[in-house]
């Protein structure tokens, strides 16, 4: 039997589709803003030269980049409560996607420290500058410089994360899109508008990495 596409009930709740869409966007950048000041501090201790801060830096990292992101969130949302920790939907994916998206970007971070030449950090020293100083004025705008390209595919990737949480209900564009896949069986039509939407958020913010790369980018 043939099925014949009929776009007009998605349309119809397109409306859905973005508010999801605003969601899941809210989603990855509150994650991912909480999660660049845990991996620059987990980053700062992986490179440390003492093993009591490096070592729960490198056991966090670790355990996290090996666990399923959805292990985490199902843990997270049904099992921190039995022990009486109770957060909303919400507040629990963004804390779980901040720890999940810290550990990744320790690792990013961690390889823009050791491309830093040592003679910089010194030569802050050389001119009276103390060791906070060097980070936030020579090591930091370096390293964020450094790592750029990583931080894109990162970031990228921690967006679509956030179609796992449709898993607890958060009503992001996924579990909107499962909605209206319930209430109008159009199935495929529904999926082909949300591949777009993905697709069409993804590129752009691989383009304003891009512009944001080609802005801080040293002069030849």
């Amino acid at each position: 039997m043939g099925y014949t596409l009929n776009f007009a009930a998605v349309w119809r709740s397109f409306d859905q589709l973005l508010a999801g869409l605003a969601l899941s966007l809210g989603l990855a950048v509150g994650s991912i803003l909480i999660g660049v000041v845990i991996g620059l501090v987990v980053a700062f201790a992986l490179t440390s030269r003492h093993r009591v801060a490096r070592w729960p830096a490198t056991l966090y990292v670790t355990i996290i980049r090996n666990l399923p992101i959805l292990v985490l969130v199902l843990f997270a949302y049904f099992a921190l409560p039995q022990m009486g920790v109770r957060l909303g939907k919400i507040e629990s994916f963004v804390a779980v996607l901040a720890i999940y998206s810290g550990a990744y970007l320790a690792e990013v971070f961690r390889a823009g420290l050791l491309s830093i030449p040592k003679g910089l950090p010194e030569a802050g020293l050389a001119i009276g500058l103390t060791p906070m100083q060097i980070r936030l004025s020579i090591v930091m705008p370096l390293m964020f410089r450094n790592v750029l390209p990583s931080l894109s595919s990162t970031i990228i990737s921690l967006f679509k994360d956030t179609s796992l949480a449709a898993a607890i209900a958060v009503p992001e564009l996924t579990f909107e899109a499962r909605k209206i896949n319930v209430e109008t069986f159009r199935v495929i039509e529904t999926w082909i508008v949300v591949s777009g939407l993905y697709v069409a958020t993804c590129t752009l913010l691989a383009a304003l990495m891009r512009l944001a790369e080609r802005r801080l980018s040293v002069p030849r």
